[in-house]
């Protein structure tokens, strides 16, 4: 463990060094990749020089323990850094977990309305709100992409981006079927109804994750439909995309101007394909994706929101909470932590 820590903590003075090399400062592409490595070793590298305080310490009190005066008092002392030192050593087991490449990155989230039909719509439309309230508790943005209304409520399609610090190390988890068991709105005989609705956490893609070559690319300019207000039928602006060789298609029309329609389209396309590629390396690996909590395929069952019980559960790791209240007015640090403390566990059993 020491001898990664001294490369983290040589790494990140070198990187100290070149943030302030002039060539650098002036190459915005190549200080922003630095810069965000710099950051990714902040945590190791500030609680290894606390480590290193401390075990300088107890070198201190080791010597002072059999002072007649002093030697009470260092022998207290040198307990409680022996108690620090273990928190310590553990704190930094954690941070020396490989980490997922795109933890500090925004992301774009895609949440569609599945079985249950007007009822799995407004449920989407539920998930969408509980994302949004939870992102505004911890500051992040969110800004809606495109967006396809159900006509009872909800959504049968809408695509968000949010943005803001670790975006994806807290939501990454979120991806899979969401189902809920209630009485629905438009249910006369008052019995419950399972309804699904499918949830996809896309890593937003940067230029320098993914090249979008532009050859492979059809656009399609169209009329927008549904609803977005007075004059969004009025002009050719929404703009569909679709990627030839994988078939991947993408619409977007939330915008009157078809410039802006084009830009939100070309963003989720890289997205889309980004995340793509990084699910082919995972099932490459093979190993590391059965560690995985979940596949983070869209089918794959994870959550079960049950009305009448007030109750969550999230099937992965067998966590219930009791306050599905509060859960979907976008109280989720319980079960965001719970995931994230059982994704470290598997990856220190996996390294150990």
């Amino acid at each position: 463990m020491i001898e990664r820590l001294n490369i983290i903590e040589t790494r990140y003075h070198e990187l100290e060094k070149e943030l302030t090399n002039p060539e650098v400062l002036s190459d915005y592409s190549k200080m922003k990749t630095l810069s965000k490595e710099k950051s990714s070793l902040e945590d190791a590298f500030q609680k290894y020089q606390e480590y290193k305080t401390v075990m300088e310490e107890i070198e201190s009190l080791k010597e002072l323990i059999h002072d007649p005066e002093m030697g009470e008092m260092a022998t207290m002392e040198l307990e409680e850094n022996q108690t620090r030192k273990s928190e310590i050593e553990s704190a930094l087991e954690i941070l020396l977990i490989p980490k997922d490449e795109n933890d500090g990155k925004d992301i774009i989230m895609e949440i569609r309305g599945a079985a249950g039909g007007d009822e799995a719509n407004i449920f989407a439309g539920d998930l969408y709100r509980m994302y949004t309230r939870y992102a505004e508790k911890q500051g992040w943005k969110t800004e809606v992409l495109n967006a396809d209304e159900g006509t009872a409520g909800g959504f049968s399609q809408i695509e968000f981006s949010i943005k803001g610090d670790n975006v994806y190390s807290k939501l990454k988890f979120e991806s899979g079927s969401h189902r809920v068991q209630r009485v629905p709105e438009t249910e006369s005989q008052g019995r419950i109804q399972t309804s699904t609705a499918t949830v996809a956490v896309m890593p937003e893609a940067e230029d320098i994750d993914f090249e979008l070559d532009m050859n492979e690319i059809r656009v399609d300019i169209t009329r927008s439909s549904g609803c977005g207000g007075q004059g969004v039928n009025t002009t050719d602006s929404a703009v569909r995309l679709t990627h030839l060789p994988t078939g991947i298609i993408v619409y977007s029309q939330t915008e009157r101007s078809q410039i802006k329609n084009k830009e939100i389209a070309m963003k989720i396309m890289k997205t889309r394909l980004y995340d793509m590629k990084l699910r082919e390396k995972e099932l490459a690996l093979g190993e590391e994706r059965r560690n995985k909590i979940g596949t983070g395929d869209r089918a794959e069952k994870i959550r079960t929101y049950n009305y009448p019980q007030n109750r969550v559960t999230d099937h992965r790791i067998g966590f219930s909470v009791m306050n599905l209240d509060k859960v979907v007015d976008g109280d989720l640090d319980a079960i965001i932590e719970a995931l994230i403390t059982e994704d470290q566990r598997r990856k220190l059993e996996n390294e150990a």
